[in-house]
């Protein structure tokens, strides 16, 4: 198999071993792109994400013909057979001896040449045979059914059926399980700008859902008109909604105390001063790159603890809290096996202290904006609620910058991707009184 068959294969598989070590997907996809031929990127970043969006099912696909199931398969096989059975079982433009050969050839290039005899016979059963039908599992419960058919964790979608029901839940699971469409935002072009650039290049685009963003069909970011000097910046229209909705006044500074990697800092950079913080020195340093490239207005990058905020009072504060990312499934393919009931608790308890800091951060007669990407209540409006009960100083105050059909009866902005064709995400607008 030549080199340039496998160049994509070989790129995913490193992006799947790079997210088992705790490196995010959109960050282990820009490393292992770095030397994948412009023709095969398309390819591999396709093949990393089906394959963790299918690994339910590719796993029950792969384990009948295992002597000792996948649990005692060394992790770097499992995943080049999790690539070959994904190719073979959803992609049809991919001949099935190309899936085949290229599983063969990456393994033994990755763990040497006896390996490849194994990944060829298991691969081959796996044409004869298909994927296993999640109608097949013994028993009748919605959740487990849904879990092997779309890959998700089975409790988060006990969680969604209590919610949603069932007909939405499932609605919500196709969609994490699809490929988001690009959307960008003008950055130091304007809309009328950008949208002439993209007519002019004879670039496909149309308007994002509530006219939040551009999607732009069959291209790169980087490939875009201006991107390298700022004329744009990617951001789902769910975030562009959320800055709609906290209605910042223009000329008023504001602290971003969790900003990387940077989309909301760079919205508010052109109506005042924007303080950018985050914790970790590479996120601070990747913000920093953001907003030097697309930032429109003075701005200043800190690595700085949200917990303990180091500015003074402010007119207005951002939380974009740590959160499980439920709402953000399709873009992080990666993101529902790292999310756990635990985890829930844990990042729940962790956004409240940070809210409970950076209140004391908040000027009197300021504003408050606490954002999140979760559709989880535990993070949204419980969280809102029980702090507002707590901190007397504060209150909602919901603006009237975004449609009603998207606000909660507290006056609460909650997107849902199954409902509003965005990705997920909640915001809440706090005013001190006092």
């Amino acid at each position: 198999m030549s080199s340039h068959g496998l160049s994509a294969r070989a790129a995913a598989w490193r992006v799947l071993h790079d997210i088992r070590r705790g490196i995010p997907f959109d960050l282990a996809l820009e490393r292992a792109l770095g030397a994948v031929p412009e023709a095969d990127r398309g390819l591999a970043h396709e093949l990393a994400a089906g394959t963790l969006r299918y690994r339910s099912a590719l796993d029950a696909a792969i384990a009948p013909h295992l002597d000792r199931g996948p649990d005692r398969i060394r992790e770097d096989l499992l995943d080049i057979l999790r690539l070959g059975a994904y190719q073979l079982l959803f992609l049809d433009r991919i001949p099935p001896h190309a899936a085949v050969d290229t599983a063969v050839a990456l393994g033994r290039r990755i763990a040497g040449a006896r390996v490849g005899g194994f990944i060829n016979a298991v691969l081959r059963k796996i044409s004869e045979v298909g994927v296993a039908k999640s109608e097949e599992i013994e028993g009748d419960a919605p959740a487990s059914l849904l879990a092997l058919r779309y890959s998700h964790p089975e409790w988060l979608i006990e969680r969604w059926i209590q919610r949603f029901g069932r007909e939405d839940t499932e609605r919500l699971l196709e969609i994490n399980n699809t490929r988001p469409p690009l959307v960008v935002q003008p950055a130091r072009w304007d809309r009328e700008t950008l949208i002439a650039s993209f007519e002019q290049q004879q670039i496909a685009w149309h308007p994002a859902p509530f006219e939040a963003g551009l999607v732009v069909e069959g291209r790169r970011p980087q490939a875009l008109p201006g991107f390298a000097a700022g004329s744009c910046f990617v951001q789902d229209p769910a975030q562009a909604l959320v800055v709609r909705f906290f209605d910042r006044a223009a000329g008023s500074a504001i602290f971003d105390a969790c900003a990387a990697p940077g989309g909301k800092s760079i919205a508010f950079s052109g109506r005042g001063f924007v303080a950018a913080a985050d914790l970790r020195p590479p996120r601070a340093r990747r913000l920093r790159e953001n907003l030097q490239r697309a930032g429109a207005g003075p701005v200043a990058v800190l690595a700085a603890d949200a917990a303990h905020p180091p500015v003074r009072p402010m007119p207005a504060v951002l939380l974009d809290a740590p959160c499980l990312g439920t709402g953000t499934f399709s873009r992080h393919p990666d993101a529902r096996w790292r999310v756990s009931p635990e985890a829930l608790v844990t990042l729940a308890a962790e956004s409240g202290r940070l809210l409970r800091s950076l209140a004391d951060v908040v000027a009197p007669g300021g504003l408050l904006f606490f954002a999140t990407c979760s559709l989880e209540p535990e993070e949204n409006d419980v969280q809102i609620d029980a702090f507002l009960a707590e901190d007397r100083r504060f209150r909602r105050e919901p603006p009237a910058s975004v449609p009603s059909e998207l606000l909660t009866p507290a006056g609460d902005l909650m997107l849902l991707p199954h409902v509003h064709g965005t990705d997920g995400a909640y915001a809440s607008r706090l005013r001190r009184t006092a």
